[in-house]
This record gives C-alpha cells, structure tokens and sequence, in this order.
C-alpha cells in the first residue's frame, strides 16, 4: 500500500498549538516535560501532520536528555537532515521527507554499536501507533519489527 504523505491544510489544522510550533515553526518542547521522552511500548512513531512513518521504538533508546531518541529512522529516506543555524552553534536539523515537518535534531552521540546517531526528537511532532493497532490504523507493513513483541503478548495472554 502507497501512501502519499504530504502536508495538507486540514492536518495543519488539526495541530495543537504545541505541534504547530514544533512542526510548522521549527520549535523546541522542553525536555522531560513531553508526551513520549520516557515511553517504553513497542510501536512505531509517525509524523503528526501527515501520517509519514518515522521511527520505531526498536531504535528507541534512553539518551538521558529529556527527549525521545532514536538510532536511526524506520526507513533510510523517511527523515532528511539540513543545517541549522539558528543558534549559536551550526546544528543537524531533523525533517520528515513528506511534509517537511521540524523533528528535531541530529547528534553524534548516540550509542557507538549502533552507528553513533541521535536523532532527538520533539514528542510533539510525532504521533505513537501500538503494536496492537498497527494493522488497524493502515502500517501492517511494520508489524514484523515486532515479531518477539508480539510472540512475548502472547505468552503473557495465555
């Protein structure tokens, strides 16, 4: 199943204040203090505007800095990066390739064994889809990333 993911007047609209800030104006949510910094369920992350999928908490890892972070996109050409110098300091700039919405940022201080990148990430930006509704809500194609997730529910259902 193709899925064209761009960006649309009515998923602009549908954006809380905090999204569109983050997405659409290149902001920054505070850390700690966001919906998926400390989130541990197995599932995929999509863009908040169009429905792109990003991430998956199988390369979610716990960063220490308040943010959820990732090693690396779902697929290679799902995030694209720029530079950012807005600040004092040239940063890594996260974009999603579909509706060109603000991630977040880029680091080279991920874990070593799994290439060395930290893609840190506004909560915000992103919408979390369960295992559980991956077939339900159209992303079926990703539910073999959690093949042991899945066989591990099963165990603790019977």
């Amino acid at each position: 199943m193709s899925r064209d993911y761009r960006k649309t007047p009515e998923g602009v609209s549908a954006l809380t204040n905090a999204q569109y800030e983050v997405t659409q104006q290149n902001g920054t949510e505070p850390p700690f203090r966001n919906a998926y910094w400390n989130t541990h369920d197995a599932g995929i992350y999509v863009d908040v505007v169009s429905g792109q999928p990003l991430f998956s908490s199988v390369d979610k890892f716990d960063s220490g800095t308040g943010w959820p972070s990732f090693t690396k996109p779902i697929d290679a050409d799902a995030v694209t990066t720029r530079t950012d110098r807005s600040l004092w300091m040239p940063r890594t700039e996260a974009r999603s390739t579909g509706a060109d919405s603000h991630l977040g940022h880029v680091f080279d201080d991920g874990p070593a064994e799994d290439g060395g990148l930290r893609y840190c990430m506004n909560s915000a930006a992103l919408r979390f889809i369960p295992v559980s509704r991956l077939e339900e809500e159209g992303y079926g194609r990703y539910s073999g990333l959690f093949t042991d997730t899945v066989s591990d529910i099963a165990e603790e259902q019977s």
